[in-house]
């Protein structure tokens, strides 16, 4: 595991699992947004894999709208047609693509994509109030899960995909979110976002080395109810 490739290196997941392996003397190949790295862009990733190799490819970019600090409320009913098509764009296509130029460009490698708990069930509404949890996202994210064992079957045996499936991470949410997601979880807390480092490090390392097309679920029991 001499070289790793990050995409979304900026965002929670990506700089914590950035600075778990620099710790641990990896070199990373960082892509995120803001550098200016479009992966909607697919001549932009077919000339960067082109020129940037890795042993592994862990993919943790993605659209969600936790993040969109101007999200107004919403249900159901409003979710426009373009930001359903918005979401499947970037968290399913675009991450098609990456993950196919990667596999172009490597003879052998291991590939990390990141699913989600609402990529296995749907949203509780009761966690979201007066603005429902946007329907594409758990659309993408159960896609992600599918695109991930398919690629599995068609890039083996030389390159291995997995796709992670993470609960919720601690982030500075309001204390009563807090409070509703942990009374949701038998693990009683949210998660830790350090607690990601050792899953990803096995499914990159040479101790998984029969592990393909599998979905690891670290949630904390959220989706075992």
């Amino acid at each position: 595991m001499n070289e790793i490739t990050i995409t979304g290196s900026e965002g929670l997941v990506g700089s914590t699992l950035c600075k778990y392996f620099q710790k641990k003397k990896v070199r990373i190949n960082k892509l995120d947004l803001k550098f200016g790295h479009d992966l909607t862009d697919e001549s932009f990733v077919k000339d960067w894999f082109k020129k940037n190799h890795s042993k592994s490819l862990i993919n943790c970019f993605a659209l969600n709208d936790h993040i969109d600090k101007t999200r107004k409320n919403s249900s159901l009913y409003d979710f426009s047609l373009d930001s359903f098509m918005e979401y499947m764009k970037i968290n399913v296509v675009s991450l098609f693509s990456v993950c196919r130029e990667f596999a172009r460009n490597n003879k052998e490698g291991s590939i990390v994509n990141f699913s989600s708990t609402y990529g296995l069930v749907s949203p509780n509404p009761s966690l979201y109030q007066n603005s429902d949890k946007h329907i594409a996202y758990g659309v993408s994210k159960e896609a992600v899960i599918n695109l991930t064992k398919y690629l599995a079957i068609h890039l083996a045996p030389n390159i291995r995909v997995n796709c992670v499936v993470p609960g919720g991470i601690k982030n500075n949410q309001d204390t009563k979110f807090i409070k509703k997601y942990s009374n949701l979880t038998p693990m009683k807390r949210m998660m830790e976002k350090t607690e990601l480092n050792g899953l990803i490090d096995y499914l990159c390392g040479k101790n998984s080395t029969y592990v393909t097309g599998s979905v690891l679920v670290c949630d904390g029991g959220y989706t075992s109810w």
